[in-house]
C-alpha cells in the first residue's frame, strides 16, 4: 500500500510546493512530521503522499552542491562558499530523523524500534585486526566465527578454539543454525524468538516507508555524480576518497538503522529490492535535468566497465554491436551466442595481453548458459540494492559501504537478494579488482562479503540452481587467468602451442585472483555444489582448461656457463597457485568422492583429465625424450589424475585399470614427474648451483609440509601406477637413463660418462638407487589407512627431532581442503601423538635458555618404527635426515642395542591393495638383478664413486626383492637343470631367488683403450684351453641399459599401433644413440666367477675386515629357519644387513641355502688382489699419515672443548653455589705477603700496584629493586578490572622519600644529607664476574673492540664490553687496592684496650684529613671508576640537597653506594642470614674493593669535629641548651639518624684498612643508640596506661645492680624523658584508632625489639664479613640475633644461653647510659614542642621490609588480555595499537606509541627509568611476550604463559588459551631481583628510545 502511494506521489504533479515555507526558516521540523504522519494515516492518504513527496524533493536535493563540489570541475566555488554544503547536509539528515520518528524524539523513536527486534542472529559485523573466537567443535562451516562476547557467553569448556585476529573482517555467526551447531550459541541467541515478540504496529515505520526510498536514490545520486573515471592520473582516486568522505554520515545514518534490529531491517529490505520503486525513481530522465545528467554518468560508468545496458540501444536510438562481441568474435562456439571472449577496447590493458591467443581452441561454455548475453558482459540493474552493490565495487569496496550491507545480512530475504545480486556482479568484481591499485585491501573486503554469503549450503545451492553461481565462477576464474598467459617454453620452444600463465605478471605475484579462487574453494565444500560440479560435464571441461594454464608454468632451464645474473623470486608465485588455484578446488572435489556411489564422479573426472593431458602432450610437441636441462615443478593434471586414481581405489571400489590408459600413454605421463624426481637429485648434488639459490628453495617448497601431499606424494603415486602396469625393465632403465647413470653401471673400473661429471656421480647414483627404494617402499596411497598415514607422518618428524605440539600440527600434511576430515587437533592426532611420543615438560636451566614442552619420540617406536625411507621423503634440509640417524644410533648405544655405528634399519612394509600388484615386477626384473650385480661387484673391487650410502640402498633393494618373492620352492627345484640354459647369459630367469645363486663366469665389457683390464687380458687369448672355455661358457654380453628401454619402447609402440597403420615414430635424437659410439672404446672381456650370494659373503668378509668371518647361522642352531624374525638382526650394521639377507635367501630356497654353505666351505680367496706398484704404496702412506694427523687433531680438538666446557659450567652458572670457583681474591693464605692477581688478557700474574694497577671486570647499573620492597610478604595483584589499582605509597623507596623530605623541611639540611641513606630508587649496583685483568691491558682491549666493526649486542662508547675470559657483560674496571690480604689477619689479634681508649683513638683517626695518595696511575683510575660510578645513575637519584651540586650531596650519595650492594646482597641471600655463608651472592663480591674506592674518596670530605655524629654518641655535652641559641635550623637529633647510615659514614672515614677493634668499638657504640631508639619507638607505639605501667616497673629497678642492661628500667627512663615534651600529649580519638589494641607481653616486647635492631645487625654482619673476610655463621631463624650479636663482639664470650635471651645484654654504654639519653632525648623534647605529630612519625621507622616481588599474574592469559587490548592509555586516551604493561608497578604504557612521545623519548623506556632507573620489564598484551629495558639496550625474554602443550604462543597466533607457568615466573623475577638480566639474556639489541 505504501509502495504505491509512494509511486504515485513520485509519478504525481509538483505543484503542491508553496504551502512550505523555505528551508531557511526556522521550521518547527517535529510539527511539520507529526502533521504528514496524521495526514498519511487517514484512509485516503493521497495529499499527505505528495506533499511528503513535495518536502523530501527539496529538502533532499538542498544537498546538490555537495555531489558537485566532488565533481572536480566546481572544487573551486565549493572552497568559495565556505560552510555552506555541510550545513545542508546535516539540515537534511536532521529532516530525515525527524520525519521517520513522525514528529516524535528520534531517540525514543529507536528504543520503541529496537522493542520489536526478534534478534535471533548476532550478526555483528567487525572490520580487520579485530579479535574473534572460533570453535571447532560448535562449527559447521570451517569459516565460523563469533565475537568475543558471544562465545564469553556460551559455554565451550573442553572445545577445541581459538582466538584470532580477524585479517579481512567478518561476522558473528551466533544464532545461526546453518553455520554453527545451537549447543555453541550464546545466552542472548539461544531463544528462538519469533513467537514471542509483537507485531510491529502499522503507523511505527509507515513514515520510513514513505521517506527511506528518497534516502536512498539520493544517495545513489550522489555516487554516480561524484564518479568520473579514474584516468592515467592518480588524482582521480584522491575524488574519490573525498566523495566517501562527504557521504559518511548519510552511510554512518544506514548503518544505525541497521542496527535498529529486524523490524527497521525488513523495512530496508523492501526499499533496496523493490523494483518499482526503483524504476520510478530512476527512469525519468526527461523532468528533471539533474536526474537526467545523473542517468546519463550511469551508463557511461555502465560502458567504461566493459558492460552493456541492454535497454541503451533505445535510449539513444544509436544502433551499435553490443560490447560482447569484440576483437575475438565467436571462434569456438558452437551455439553460444556469448563470448568469452575480450572486454570491450576500453578495457587497454586486458587487450595486448591475450591478443594472440585466437589461436587456442576456445572453451564450449557448459550447456547452462543458453542463448544468455554472456557471464561476462551483461549487467541490468533492476532494484536500489543493485546498483547500490555497483556503486560498492565502482568505489572499491569503502568500508562503510560494505559494513553496511553486510548489517543487513540477519535479514533472511535481505540475504537470498543480495546473495544474487553478488553473483550477478561477479564478472565485474574481476574485472575492477585486476584494475586495482589497492588489491590488497579490495581482495579482503570482497572476501568479508562473500565468506558471508557462500558458506552457508543452502544459499549457495541455491544461488547454484538459479543463478549459475559455477558457470560464473569457472568462468569469470577462467577469465582472468586468460589475461596473463604467456607461450609455455618446454620441450619444443619454437613449435609449442601450449600456454602457461606468467609467474611474474602482477595478477599471480600478488595473489590477486585469491579472493575468487577462495570462494570457489568455499562453494565446493558444500556436497550439493560440488555434485552439480562433478556432474557437470561442460563445467569439467572448462576446469580441465583452467588447469592446464599452470601445467608446465615456471620453467627452469638449467644454467650451464655462468652464473644467472638475476635470481627471479617467480617461483613463490608459482607454487602458491597452484596449491590455491588447482590443489585445494581438487581437495575439496575429493572430499565428495567418498563411496562406491560417487565412482561417475570420480570416471569423469579422470576421462577429461586424460584428454586434457593428451591435448598437453600434442601442444608441446612430445614423443619420448623430454628435453635436456630443464624441469618445471608444475604437472596440476598429472596431480588431478593421480589423486582421483588413488581415491577411486582406496574409497570407491573402481577396478584401476578400467580407468587407466594405454601403454603408450602410460609412458607419456611418467616421463615427467620422473624428470623432477631425477633434478631433484641434480640440484642436490650442486649441477644447479649456476641457477642461484632460488632452484633449491623450488626443491625445498616441492618436498615441504604444506605443499608435499598435493605435489610429491602424487607424482611418486602415478609412478608407482605407472611402473605397476609398464614393463618393469623399460621402467628401472627410464629411471638410470633420467637419473645419468647409466655409463656408470659397467663391471670395468673404468668409463666415460657423457652427461655427467664425474664429482656429481655418486650422489646422483644415490639419488636413483633412493628413489627406486621410495618407489617401492612408499605404501602412502598404496593401501595404508589414514590413522596409519597419520601415524607414519608423525613418526618420521619426531625421528628427526623432538617437537612442540603446534610445529607437529604444522609438519604434518594436512588434506589442504578444510572439511577433509584430519582437521588439526583432531581426536585421532591427539591419540597417535600419545601412542608414539612422550611429552617431556618445559624444563628451566639456571643458565637462561627456556625449554618448550616437546615431544619426543617413545623407545619402541625407536625400535620398530623408525622408518628412513619416510624420513628421507619428508626432510626439507639434508641435514634431518643425519640429525634422525644420530638420534637413532643414540638410542641404541642407551639401550644397549647395538654400540657401533648403526645403518638405517629395514621395516617391513604394510601389504599391498591388490590393483597395485605389478610394483612388485620391478624387484624380479633382468635389469635391475644385473644393476644390483654390478654394483656388488664394483663396490667389493672398490671401484671409484660407490660409497657406503649406494650399498645400503643396494642391499635394501635385495632385500625388499627378497620379501616379495612369489616363487615356490617346488618348481624352482624342478627348472634347476644347469644353470648354462641362460637365454642373454646374464640370468635365466626374472625371480632374484634363483637369480642370488646364479653363477656369471665372463662378462663382456666396452672400455676406455687405457683401462687396465685391456691389457691384463692378452695372455689368456693365447691359451687355447682358455678361448675354449671362452666358448663353451656362453659369455654375457655388453649391457646397456639405453639399448634395452629403446626395444622396450618399440615393442609397446608397435604393440599399440599394429592396427593402426604402423607410424614409425622419428627417434628423437639423443647424444647417446648407441653405446660405445665414442670411438676410443674397445671391447675387454673380464673373469668373474661371481654369484649375488658369493658377492654378498665376500663383502661379509670385506666388512668385518676378518676372512671367513661368515658362518652360516642355521648350521649352529636349525631354530633359526623355523622362527626367522630374529630381533638380533633388526638393528646394525652393514654387516648386520648382509647377514639378514643371506638368512632370507635361504629360508627362500634350499638351493640357496646349500649354496651358501658351499661357498663358505671353499675358503674363500683374499678378495682379488691389486699389484700395489710404489707410486700407490706411496699414496697409501700418505693416506695413513693423513689419517693419523687427523685422528690426532681430533683428539685434541676433544681435549680443548671438554676445557672449554668445564670452564663454561663453572663460570656461567648463574645461580648454583655448587661448582664455583672460589674467587682469587678473597683466598688468602696466611703464608702469601701479598695478593696476587692473574690478568686474564696477558695471561701474567702479580701483585696490583701503584704504577700498574689490576682492576677487577664489573658491571655497574643503576637499581630500583630496592625500592620496591613492602612490609608485606604477599605480592601485589596485576589490577584487571576498572577498580583496581597500585598505589605505591607502602614501598620502601616511596617510605624514605617521605622521611627525607619531612626532615629536611624542619632540620638543616647539611645534616638531613648525614641521617638518611639514598639509593633505594637509582642506588648503583656493582657486580662482577670475578676476573681480573691490568688496566692499562684493559684500555688496549676496549681500543681493539672500538675498531672492530663487528655488530656487537652493546656500545663500546658507553665503556660497555664483555670479560675476555667468561664473556659476561661488564662497562668498568674497579682498581684493586696495593696491600697483602693478610693484613685482615694482623688485624684481628684480640686487644685489651679499654672501650674508652678505642672510642678516643676512632675519634683521632677521622679527625685526621685524608689527602689524596701522589697522583699515581692507581689513584687516576680511583677517580675515573668513582666517575664511572657517579654516571651510572641519574641526576635525580643523587641530587637530595636543597642548594645543588653541595658536597653533602657527594658525601650521601658514596655512602649510599656502599649501603645499596650491602642492602642487595641480603636480599639475594633470602633477606636474612640464617644461611649463613652458602650463599653465591658473596662468592664473587667486590664490595672490598668497592670500599676502598669508596672510603678513598669521602675521607677527601672532612666532617666538621662539630657536627661529627660520634661526638654526640659518645659525648656528655655540659649546657644542653647552648645548641638551641642559634636562629638557624637545627641538626637532626641524633635519635632521628638512621644508625645503619651513621655506621657506613663512621666506618668509610677511618683511614682503610680497617682495624678489627676499632670496627667493633663503633659497632657497640652504635649499638646503644639503635636500642635507645627501639625503646623510644616502643614507647610512642603502646597506649597511655601501658606507658604509666612501664615507667613505674622500672622505676623500682633503677637501683638494681645492671640496670642500664634492663630494658624495663631504660623505657621507663625514656617514657619519662620524652614526656617532658609534648611528644605523647594530645591523644585525640582518632589516634587511638591508629595504635593496635594488642596487649604488650614482656616476650612480645623483646621480640619487637630484636626485630627492630636486627636490620642492622645483618648489614654490619655482612661488612665484617666483607672487610675482614670471616666466615658467616648459619642458624635457625629464631637465634639470628643472638649469633649474628656475639659474631658482632656484641655478646660478651662468656654469655650463658640457658634462660630465654634479652636482646638489652648486648648493651654496653660507652658512658652513663641516663645521662646520654636525656641528652638525646632534650634534642627530640625541643622539636616535638612545636612539631609532634612529626616528632612522633619520624620517631617510628618501618625497618622490617620483606623481599621485593614483581605483581601476581592471573593464572590464565585471556583475563589479562580481554582487560587491557581495549584499554585506553591514561595520557594520549587513545586505545593503543601495542599496549603494554609493566610487571614492577603495573602502569599501563603505550609500546612505540609516537603519541605519548616526550622530547624523542617513547613511553616504555621513559617508564623503564623512572620506575626502575632503568630496568624496565613490560608484558606485550598482544604478544604475550615479556621485554627487557636495560638502559639502552632491550631484549625479548620470552613468554610467562604457556598453552596446554607447555609451548609459547608469540603474538597470540595460535590463539590457545595461555596459562601462567608460575617456574617461568620465578626465573624472571629471580634475574630481576640478581641484576643478572645482561648476563642469561643474550639477543640484546639498541631501543634508540623508540620502544
Amino acid at each position: 500500500m505504501a509502495a504505491a502511494a509512494a509511486a504515485a506521489a513520485v509519478g504525481g504533479p509538483q505543484q503542491s510546493q508553496p504551502e512550505l515555507p523555505a528551508p531557511g526558516l526556522a521550521l518547527d521540523k517535529a510539527a511539520t512530521a507529526a502533521h504528514l504522519k496524521a495526514a498519511l494515516s487517514r484512509p485516503d492518504n493521497r495529499a499527505g503522499a505528495e506533499e511528503l513527496q513535495a518536502l523530501l524533493e527539496r529538502v533532499l536535493s538542498a544537498e546538490r552542491p555537495l555531489a558537485a563540489a566532488a565533481g572536480g570541475e566546481e572544487a573551486a566555488a565549493a572552497a568559495g562558499g565556505g560552510g555552506g554544503p555541510g550545513a545542508a547536509e546535516e539540515e537534511a539528515l536532521e529532516w530525515c530523523k525527524c520525519l521517520l520518528a513522525g514528529g516524535g524524539g528520534y531517540d525514543e523513536f529507536c528504543a520503541a524500534v529496537r522493542a520489536y527486534d526478534p534478534a535471533a542472529l548476532c550478526g555483528l559485523v567487525w572490520t580487520a585486526n579485530f579479535v574473534a573466537y572460533r570453535c571447532r567443535t560448535c562449527g559447521i562451516s570451517p569459516c565460523m566465527s563469533l565475537c568475543a562476547e558471544c562465545f564469553h557467553q556460551g559455554d565451550h569448556t573442553g572445545h577445541d578454539f581459538n582466538m584470532f585476529r580477524s585479517q579481512a573482517g567478518g561476522a558473528c555467526d551466533c544464532g545461526d543454525s546453518n553455520v554453527m551447531r545451537e549447543s555453541g550459541f550464546c545466552k542472548r541467541h539461544q531463544i528462538k524468538s519469533s513467537s514471542n515478540i509483537p507485531c510491529v504496529p502499522k503507523d511505527l515505520l509507515m513514515m520510513s516507508e514513505f521517506v527511506l526510498p528518497r534516502f536512498i536514490f539520493c544517495l545513489i545520486q550522489y555516487l554516480r555524480d561524484g564518479y568520473n573515471e579514474p584516468a592515467a592520473d592518480v588524482s582521480s582516486e584522491k575524488d574519490l576518497n573525498k566523495v566517501l568522505q562527504l557521504l559518511e554520515p548519510q552511510i554512518s545514518f544506514l548503518e544505525d538503522l541497521t542496527k535498529m534490529g529486524g523490524a527497521m531491517r525488513s523495512v530496508l529490505t523492501q526499499v533496496l529490492t523493490n523494483q518499482q520503486n526503483y524504476k520510478d525513481l530512476t527512469s525519468g530522465p526527461g523532468e528533471n535535468a539533474c536526474a537526467k545528467k545523473s542517468h546519463e554518468k550511469y551508463l557511461i560508468a555502465l560502458k567504461s566497465s566493459g558492460l552493456t545496458y541492454p535497454e541503451d540501444k533505445l535510449v539513444y536510438g544509436i544502433q551499435e554491436p553490443s560490447a560482447g562481441t569484440s576483437t575475438l568474435a565467436v571462434q569456438g562456439f558452437a551455439g553460444a551466442t556469448g563470448t568469452l571472449g575480450q572486454v570491450d577496447s576500453s578495457d587497454e590493458e586486458d587487450q595486448d595481453g591475450s591478443q594472440g591467443l585466437g589461436k587456442r581452441k576456445r572453451v564450449k561454455l557448459s550447456s547452462g548458459t543458453k542463448a544468455d548475453q554472456s557471464i561476462m558482459d551483461v549487467l541490468k540493474h533492476k532494484s536500489f540494492l543493485e546498483e547500490l552493490l555497483f556503486w560498492t565495487i565502482k568505489y572499491e569496496f569503502p568500508q562503510k559501504m560494505v559494513t553496511f550491507l553486510l548489517n543487513m545480512l540477519p535479514d533472511q530475504e535481505y540475504k537470498v537478494a543480495f546473495t544474487k545480486t553478488f553473483v550477478q556482479h561477479y564478472a565485474f568484481i574481476m574485472k575492477t579488482l585486476k584494475k586495482s591499485h589497492e588489491s590488497d585491501t579490495m581482495s579482503n573486503r570482497i572476501v568479508h562479503i562473500s565468506v558471508q554469503l557462500f558458506s552457508n549450503e543452502e544459499l549457495a545451492r541455491q544461488v547454484t540452481e538459479e543463478c549459475q553461481l559455477l558457470d560464473i565462477m569457472v568462468t569469470v576464474l577462467l577469465y582472468m587467468m586468460e589475461s596473463c598467459l604467456i607461450k609455455s617454453e618446454l620441450q619444443d620452444e619454437e613449435n609449442s602451442l601450449h600456454v602457461v600463465v606468467n609467474c611474474g605478471e602482477a595478477l599471480l605475484k600478488n595473489n590477486t585472483y585469491w579472493p575468487l579462487v577462495s570462494d570457489f574453494i568455499n562453494i565446493l565444500s558444500h556436497q550439493s555444489v560440488a555434485k552439480r560440479f562433478l556432474e557437470d560435464h561442460g563445467l569439467l571441461v572448462t576446469w580441465m582448461n583452467f588447469v592446464s594454464f599452470f601445467q608446465g608454468m615456471n620453467l627452469n632451464k638449467r644454467e650451464l656457463n655462468e652464473h644467472v645474473e638475476f635470481e627471479s623470486q617467480t617461483y613463490y608465485a608459482a607454487f602458491a597457485a597452484e596449491l590455491e588455484a588447482c590443489a585445494q578446488p581438487m581437495w575439496g572435489l575429493l572430499s565428495h568422492c567418498k563411496i562406491r556411489e560417487t565412482q561417475e564422479y570420480t570416471r569423469n573426472v579422470v576421462r577429461y583429465c586424460l584428454e586434457a593431458l593428451q591435448d598437453w602432450f600434442d601442444a608441446i610437441n612430445f614423443v619420448d625424450e623430454p628435453a635436456p636441462n630443464q624441469v618445471t615443478f608444475h604437472l596440476p593434471l598429472h596431480r588431478y589424475y593421480a589423486m582421483f586414481l588413488s581415491k577411486a581405489v582406496k574409497c570407491q571400489e573402481l577396478d584401476l585399470d578400467s580407468v587407466l590408459p594405454d601403454q603408450e600413454m602410460l609412458m607419456k605421463l611418467m616421463i615427467h614427474p620422473l624428470q623432477i624426481q631425477a633434478s631433484l637429485a641434480e640440484i642436490h648434488s650442486n649441477m644447479w648451483v649456476r641457477n642461484g639459490l632460488q632452484i633449491k628453495g623450488q626443491a625445498m617448497t616441492y618436498v615441504q609440509s604444506h605443499f608435499c601431499n598435493s605435489m610429491i606424494d602424487p607424482d611418486i603415486y602415478l609412478l608407482q601406477v605407472c611402473a605397476s602396469r609398464l614393463d618393469p625393465d623399460y621402467f628401472i632403465s627410464s629411471v638410470f637413463e633420467r637419473f645419468k647413470v647409466v655409463d656408470l653401471l659397467t663391471m670395468a673400473s673404468q668409463h666415460q660418462n657423457t652427461v655427467l661429471d664425474a664429482e656429481h656421480e655418486r650422489s646422483m647414483l644415490e639419488g636413483a638407487l633412493t628413489f627406486l627404494v621410495i618407489l617401492l617402499s612408499l605404501r602412502l596411497h598404496l593401501g595404508m589407512s589414514d590413522d596409519e598415514i597419520l601415524r607414519a607422518e608423525m613418526v618420521a618428524q619426531l625421528c628427526m627431532n623432538d617437537r612442540t605440539h603446534s610445529s607437529l600440527l604444522d609438519l604434518i600434511p594436512e588434506n589442504p581442503n578444510p572439511k577433509s576430515g584430519i582437521i588439526p587437533g583432531s581426536y585421532s592426532f591427539e591419540s597417535v601423538l600419545s601412542a608414539v611420543a612422550d611429552f617431556k615438560a618445559p624444563v628451566f636451566e639456571p643458565g637462561g635458555s627456556m625449554q618448550q614442552g616437546m615431544y619426543t619420540p617413545k623407545a619402541e617406536v625407536w625400535d620398530q618404527e623408525f622408518d628412513p625411507v619416510m624420513v628421507i621423503l619428508r626432510t626439507v634440509y639434508r641435514r634431518d635426515v643425519q640429525s634422525a640417524m644420530d638420534r637413532y644410533t643414540a638410542f641404541l648405544k642407551q639401550s644397549g642395542k647395538f654400540p657401533g655405528n648403526p645403518w638405517p634399519p629395514y621395516k617391513k612394509r604394510s601389504s599391498l591393495h591388490p590393483s597395485y600388484k605389478g610394483l612388485m615386477r620391478l624387484l624380479h626384473c633382468k635389469t635391475l638383478h644385473i644393476v644390483l650385480f654390478t654394483l656388488l661387484y664394483k663396490i667389493l673391487m672398490d671401484h671409484q664413486n660407490l660409497s657406503e650410502h649406494v650399498l645400503c640402498m643396494v642391499l635394501y633393494l635385495i632385500e625388499l626383492g627378497l620379501e616379495n618373492s612369489t616363487e615356490d620352492e617346488s618348481d624352482e627345484e624342478t627348472s634347476v637343470g644347469g644353470p648354462e640354459r641362460c637365454h642373454d647369459s646374464w640370468f635365466p630367469g626374472s625371480n632374484l631367488v634363483s637369480n642370488m645363486r646364479h653363477f656369471i663366469n665372463y662378462v663382456r665389457v666396452r672400455v676406455p683403450e687405457t683401462a687396465p683390464e685391456v691389457k691384463r687380458d692378452s695372455p689368456a687369448s693365447t691359451s687355447s684351453d682358455n678361448l675354449g672355455s671362452l666358448q663353451n661358457s656362453g659369455t654375457a654380453q655388453v649391457f646397456s641399459l639405453v639399448a634395452e628401454r629403446r626395444k622396450k619402447f618399440q615393442e609397446i609402440i608397435n604393440r599399440s599401433n599394429s592396427e593402426a597403420n604402423q607410424v614409425v615414430r622419428p627417434k628423437t635424437s639423443s647424444k647417446w644413440s648407441a653405446p660405445g659410439s665414442a670411438p676410443q672404446l674397445t671391447t675387454a672381456i673380464l673373469e668373474i666367477k661371481e654369484s649375488i650370494l658369493s658377492l654378498l659373503i665376500k663383502l661379509h668378509h670385506k666388512l668385518s675386515g676378518k676372512q671367513n668371518s661368515y658362518y652360516p647361522p642355521w648350521l649352529d642352531d636349525i631354530e633359526i629357519l623355523i622362527q626367522p624374525e630374529i630381533p638380533k638382526y633388526s638393528h646394525g650394521d652393514g654387516i648386520t644387513a648382509v647377514e639378514r639377507i643371506l638368512l632370507k635367501a635361504a629360508l627362500q630356497s634350499r638351493m640357496n641355502k646349500r649354496i651358501i654353505e658351499e661357498i663358505c666351505r671353499k675358503v674363500t680367496p683374499p678378495v682379488p688382489p691389486k699389484k700395489i706398484t710404489a707410486a700407490e704404496k706411496k699414496t697409501l702412506d700418505k693416506e695413513e699419515r693423513r689419517q693419523k694427523a687427523r685422528e690426532r687433531q681430533q683428539k685434541l680438538l676433544a681435549e680443548f672443548a671438554s676445557r672449554q666446557k668445564s670452564f663454561m659450567e663453572t663460570a656461567m652458572d648463574v645461580d648454583s653455589p655448587e661448582n664455583d670457583i672460589p674467587m682469587e681474591i678473597t683466598t688468602a693464605e696466611p703464608q702469601v705477603s701479598e695478593a696476587v692477581y692473574d690478568c686474564v688478557i696477558c695471561g701474567q700474574s702479580g701483585p696490583s700496584s701503584e704504577d700498574r694497577p689490576t682492576g677487577l671486570v664489573v658491571l655497574l647499573q643503576a637499581s630500583s629493586v630496592l625500592g620496591q620492597c613492602r612490609d608485606n610478604v604477599e605480592p601485589k595483584k596485576l589490577p584487571i578490572t576498572e577498580e583496581e589499582q597500585i598505589f605505591p605509597w607502602d614501598t620502601c623507596a616511596a617510605v624514605h622519600d617521605v622521611r627525607l623530605s619531612l626532615l629536611q623541611r624542619y632540620f638543616k639540611d647539611s645534616s638531613c644529607l648525614l641521617a638518611v641513606s639514598i639509593g633505594w630508587e637509582g642506588g648503583v649496583y656493582v657486580q662482577t664476574c670475578g676476573h681480573t685483568l691490568h688496566i692499562d691491558c684493559h684500555k688496549s682491549y676496549m681500543e681493539s673492540l672500538r675498531n672492530d666493526q663487528v655488530l656487537q649486542g652493546f656500545s663500546v662508547d658507553k665503556g660497555e664490553f664483555t670479560c675476555p675470559l667468561c664473556r659476561q657483560f661488564a662497562n668498568s674496571v674497579l682498581p684493586c687496592y696495593p696491600g697483602s690480604n693478610v693484613e685482615n689477619n694482623l688485624w684481628q689479634r684480640p686487644s685489651n684496650k679499654s672501650m674508652q681508649d678505642l672510642i678516643k683513638e676512632v675519634e683521632e683517626l677521622q679527625g685526621r684529613p685524608g689527602a689524596f695518595p701522589s697522583e699515581t696511575n692507581l689513584s687516576k683510575e680511583m677517580e675515573s671508576v668513582m666517575k664511572d660510578i657517579k654516571n651510572t645513575t641519574q641526576k635525580k637519584y643523587r641530587d637530595y640537597s636543597k642548594t645543588p651540586g653541595s658536597p653533602d650531596n657527594d658525601f650521601l650519595f658514596m655512602y649510599s653506594v656502599a649501603r645499596t650492594n650491602l642492602e642487595l646482597e641480603l636480599i639475594h641471600r633470602g633477606g636474612n642470614l640464617c644461611s649463613g655463608g652458602a650463599s653465591t651472592a658473596g662468592k664473587r663480591s667486590c664490595l672490598n674493593q668497592l670500599f676502598h674506592v669508596l672510603a678513598l674518596h669521602m675521607r677527601l670530605y672532612s666532617i666538621d669535629s662539630e657536627y661529627n655524629p660520634w661526638k654526640k654518641l659518645t659525648q656528655l655535652v655540659e649546657d644542653m641548651n647552648s645548641q638551641l641559641g642559634n636562629d638557624e635550623q637545627p641538626e637532626v637529633p641524633i635519635l632521628y639518624h638512621d644508625v645503619t647510615s651513621l655506621l657506613l659514614i663512621q666506618i668509610l672515614m677511618m683511614p682503610q684498612p680497617l682495624h678489627k677493634e676499632h670496627f667493633t668499638c663503633i659497632v657497640k657504640v652504635l649499638f646503644t643508640l639503635l636500642y635507645t631508639q627501639a625503646l623510644a619507638a616502643l614507647s610512642v607505639k603502646c597506649s597511655e596506661e601501658d606507658r604509666s605501667a612501664w615507667k613505674h616497673t622500672g622505676a623500682l629497678k633503677k637501683n638494681t645492680c645492671d640496670a642500664e642492661k634492663s630494658y624495663e628500667v631504660l623505657l621507663s627512663f625514656i617514657i619519662n624523658e620524652l614526656s617532658k615534651g609534648k611528644l605523647y600529649h594530645e591523644e585525640g580519638t582518632q589516634e587511638c584508632v591508629m595504635i593496635s589494641p594488642i596487649a604488650w607481653s614482656p616476650e612480645s616486647m623483646e621480640k619487637y625489639l630484636q626485630d627492630f635492631c636486627l636490620p642492622f645487625l645483618r648489614i654490619t654482619s655482612l661488612l665484617q664479613h666483607h672487610l675482614f673476610g670471616e666466615d658467616l655463621p648459619s642458624c635457625q631463624e629464631e637465634e639470628e640475633f643472638s649469633v649474628l650479636a656475639s659474631c658482632l663482639g656484641l655478646l660478651p664470650a662468656f654469655y650463658q644461653t640457658e634462660h630465654p635471651f634479652i636482646s638489652a645484654s648486648c648493651l654496653e654504654w660507652p658512658v652513663p647510659p641516663f645521662d646520654i639519653i636525656t641528652q638525646w632525648c632534650f634534642e627530640i623534647k625541643s622539636f616535638t614542642e612545636r612539631h609532634a605529630e612529626q616528632g612522633k612519625a619520624l620517631l617510628i621507622q618501618e625497618s622490617k621490609w620483606k623481599l621485593p616481588h614483581l605483581l601476581q599474574l592471573p593464572e590464565n592469559y585471556n583475563t589479562i588480555f580481554q582487560y587491557y587490548h581495549r584499554k585506553t592509555c591514561s595520557v594520549c586516551t587513545k586505545v593503543p595499537k601495542d599496549p603494554a604493561v609493566c610487571l614492577v608497578c603495573g602502569t599501563f604504557v603505550c609500546l612505540k606509541g609516537l603519541c605519548c612521545k616526550q622530547q624523542s623519548y617513547c613511553e616504555c623506556v621513559l617508564h623503564s627509568q623512572n620506575c626502575g632507573a632503568g630496568t624496565g620489564i613490560f608484558l606485550l598484551i598482544n604478544a604475550s611476550v615479556i621485554i627487557i629495558i636495560r638502559g639502552h639496550r632491550f631484549c625479548l625474554w620470552g613468554s610467562v604463559y604457556l598453552d596446554a602443550h607447555g609451548e609459547e604462543d608469540r603474538d597470540l597466533r595460535r590463539g590457545k588459551p595461555l596459562y601462567i607457568c608460575k617456574e617461568r615466573y620465578k626465573v624472571l623475577e629471580q634475574q630481576w631481583i640478581s641484576h643478572t638480566f645482561d648476563h642469561i639474556n643474550k639477543r640484546w639489541g639498541p631501543h634508540y628510545n623508540g620502544l
